[in-house]
């Protein structure tokens, strides 16, 4: 019944919205009388902000077109490299004239960037996209808003998701590099446990960015509700059927207007300011600040709904039961079994300021992988990174980003042993990890 009664408010708002849009233009626009008035552009802002406040957000475009490549502009175009009920495969493909940066592209890795399926879109990692797209071939998983999957798709369970990432490695092949980034480490991690148990290619590496691999480390706001509250709190709480006016009515989901309203209320009183920012800005004309705020909030505003086996199953597995790390968890009947990794080279990273996935979550891997001989084990702190930061902006471009390149390229097949790499030298770079060889 709540999700219908959001959905009726949502309508209810949308007019208003659009008035209050059209209001603001009203009293911005030059040539409008209205816009000679004292106090104008006090108005306009603050019918701008309300327009924003009340306006729902789609899921926003990659818009990606175009990457530099050495000193060359290339152009990129969205390709869907295979199709699944809950996911889409994305291949950004470049192209230029130039033969040199031509041939350049074609011996650059393939790596397969595992988004989270955790209330955003995959279009939060457009900043990690982009940067990647400068020295590699690049994948991501577009997860599909579960609201829109027709009922007869079926369900999507933990092990979906797990065999999902499993199909996307093979469909790229033996030289491919995998990147998760929050939520899909853990099931990253099973996805390559279970190929290499079955004596299948895995990846040349995994680099795992701010997840949750131990949830029991240094617990964050977000872990503690997961692990404090029971299974079946969650089901009879935050689980509601989709209404009727969406393809996917009646499927069961974990609803993304709650999931929004978790993330505003970990961190209220930033929104609050970060609002009362922009509405400033609008008035003394800073347009750069003010569209920086948009896009921003484009991004954050824009969720999906989560579907409800697939929430339920990674509360239980991953916070509650902590199946991974106490070696239990299985899938489809299969026991994930990490040690069993020996020809794949891990890299996990971690956001000094991070409060979504605390100190020493993601590290935990390397305790987990102790089949990888040490020399293959790598950790890096993101100095005064927050969660988003660690993939997102100007730390990820210029902290976290080269370590990411010097670690793929020291372990690409095509990258010769000798060649210096980011990863091998410098203070502050890759930290080598001391594993033990039992779990």
């Amino acid at each position: 019944m709540l999700y219908q009664l959001y959905e009726a408010q949502r309508a209810l708002m949308a007019p208003f919205s659009e008035f209050a849009s059209a209001t603001a233009k009203l009293y911005d626009h030059p040539l409008s009388p209205f816009a000679q008035m004292p106090g104008a552009q006090r108005m306009s802002a603050g019918f701008d902000l309300l327009h924003r406040l009340a306006k729902e957000y789609e899921k926003p475009p990659f818009n990606i077109t175009s990457v530099r490549v050495g000193n060359v502009d290339v152009a990129v175009q969205e390709q869907v490299k295979l199709a699944k009920p809950f996911c889409r495969l994305l291949r950004f493909k470049r192209f230029t004239d130039d033969e040199t940066v031509l041939g350049r592209m074609k011996t650059q890795p393939s790596v397969l960037v595992v988004a989270p399926l955790s209330g955003h879109h995959a279009t939060l990692l457009r900043d990690t996209v982009k940067s990647l797209l400068q020295d590699h071939k690049v994948y991501i998983t577009d997860w599909t808003d579960a609201r829109m999957v027709p009922l007869s798709a079926g369900p999507f369970h933990l092990d979906d998701y797990v065999e999902y990432v499993q199909d996307f490695i093979r469909l790229i092949g033996p030289d491919v590099h995998v990147i998760s980034v929050c939520q899909p480490t853990v099931p990253v991690l099973a996805a390559v446990s279970l190929l290499a148990s079955r004596g299948e290619f895995t990846p040349r590496t995994m680099t795992m960015m701010g997840g949750p691999i131990d949830a029991r480390r240094s617990p964050t706001a977000v872990n503690n509700l997961a692990m404090n509250k029971s299974y079946s709190w969650f089901e009879n709480n935050v689980i509601f059927r989709v209404p009727g006016n969406f393809p996917g009515a009646g499927r069961a989901v974990y609803p993304g207007f709650l999931q929004h309203t978790g993330f505003v209320a970990m961190n209220p009183d930033r929104h609050l300011s970060s609002h009362y920012d922009y509405f400033r800005d609008l008035i003394k004309g800073d347009d750069d600040s003010a569209e920086s705020h948009r896009q921003f909030y484009d991004e954050y505003n824009a969720v999906l709904d989560m579907p409800a086996e697939y929430y339920l199953d990674t509360i239980r597995t991953v916070f509650q039961d902590f199946a991974l790390v106490n070696g239990t968890w299985q899938v489809r009947g299969e026991l994930v079994k990490p040690q069993d990794i020996t020809d794949t080279a891990l890299l996990t990273i971690e956001g000094e300021l991070d409060d979504i996935s605390g100190a020493g979550q993601t590290h935990a891997a390397h305790g987990l992988c102790s089949g990888i001989e040490a020399r293959r084990h790598f950790s890096y702190d993101v100095a005064g990174a927050g969660h988003y930061g660690i993939f997102s902006g100007r730390r990820w471009r210029e902290l976290a980003y080269p370590e990411v390149r010097g670690f793929i390229a020291r372990f690409d097949q095509r990258v010769q042993a000798s060649q210096p790499s980011p990863a091998t030298r410098g203070r502050g770079r890759l930290a080598a990890v001391k594993t033990s060889r039992s779990r």
